[in-house]
């Protein structure tokens, strides 16, 4: 077995207060105003946790790393055991997956890709991801006519909402490092276990809705300045960083993302936990929760703080 301590990957954790569940208060005030107006119910947003996002638009679905299995690996206990099998938990994965059109897929570590091949096997679902996720696409047995490579740049037309593609970064361990690294340009033997889904570079995506909100997700917590610079989402999905080795990571992101209304940190619970609300913070994680909400608090004041529980169903007035 091959381990990793738990800090050499993606840890995020964050914070606190605001959005509204669907049926509830909207979620901005005349002092907290969002750039543009939308649509009340115009879009539906469901948390999986990790970094893992079901986006209702209509009768139409999309999926942001869609990650429902939540098994065992070693991280939170210490080192990551690269052996362990991939194991998809189907009931739940197809109990709350819906019927997706297009997964959008950041990149190709366990916790972000695991569940998509069973999804887009079992659905038809369009997935979008770096040449890596194409890659692992194909040996999972995606067909190809189903997966579309994507660098960065890209603005893609769906109708009735858009995916503006950025070309990111995964974070950097308290080694200067990433977790699992690597890229896969042909198409390997189908994956079976955790060390057998490298990072693979890492993208972002802004969605825009049509007559709703424009909304930011990452799935690290890492960027490029210059891809996002002007940008200016209504909602931002942040990913929490689980080291202080990139530079004013929060400020600026914020800054470059022109401090968002809202933001919603990802990435920040205990994804080996049972999918149950509240949602589980590891204690390891907790101080870094708190380093978040005072950066975001201190750069951005007007910004509104969201934590959000699993598989809610939030809208956005």
């Amino acid at each position: 077995m091959t381990n990793l301590n738990r800090r050499g990957l993606l840890r995020t954790a964050a914070a606190a207060t605001g959005l509204a569940a669907t049926g509830a208060a909207g979620l901005t005030s005349p002092a907290q105003a969002a750039p543009r107006d939308w649509r009340a119910g115009a879009a539906t947003f469901r948390w999986f946790g990790t970094a893992g996002w079901r986006i209702d638009i209509g009768a139409r679905t999309v999926l942001v790393d869609p990650y429902l299995s939540r098994y065992w690996t070693g991280l939170f206990d210490g080192g990551l055991v690269l052996s362990t099998p991939l194991t998809v938990a189907t009931a739940t994965v197809d109990a709350n997956v819906g019927r997706p059109e297009t997964i959008l897929v950041t990149h190709s570590h366990w916790d972000h890709f695991n569940d998509v091949p069973h999804i887009a096997s079992t659905t038809g679902a369009r997935v979008l991801g770096t040449m890596t996720t194409y890659q692992l696409g194909l040996a999972s047995g995606i067909p190809s006519g189903q997966l579309g490579p994507v660098k960065g740049g890209e603005v893609l037309d769906f109708g009735d909402y858009t995916v503006e593609v950025a070309g990111s970064l995964h974070s950097r361990n308290v080694g200067y490092s990433i977790g699992i690294p690597g890229v896969r340009l042909s198409p390997p033997p189908k994956p079976a276990t955790v060390g057998d889904l490298p990072e693979g570079d890492t993208l972002s995506y802004l969605l825009n809705v049509r007559n709703g909100p424009s909304v930011f997700f990452m799935g690290a917590s890492d960027f490029v300045a210059r891809n996002v610079d002007g940008m200016r989402p209504d909602i931002a999905m942040v990913a929490m960083a689980s080291a202080t080795t990139t530079h004013e990571y929060v400020p600026r992101l914020l800054e470059a993302l022109g401090k968002p209304p809202v933001v919603v940190p990802v990435h920040w619970d205990n994804f080996e936990k049972p999918l149950e609300n509240p949602p589980p913070v590891a204690p390891a994680d907790r101080e870094r929760l708190d380093a978040m909400i005072s950066s975001i608090r201190r750069v951005a004041p007007r910004t509104r703080i969201v934590l959000p529980d699993y598989l809610k169903p939030y809208t956005f007035a």
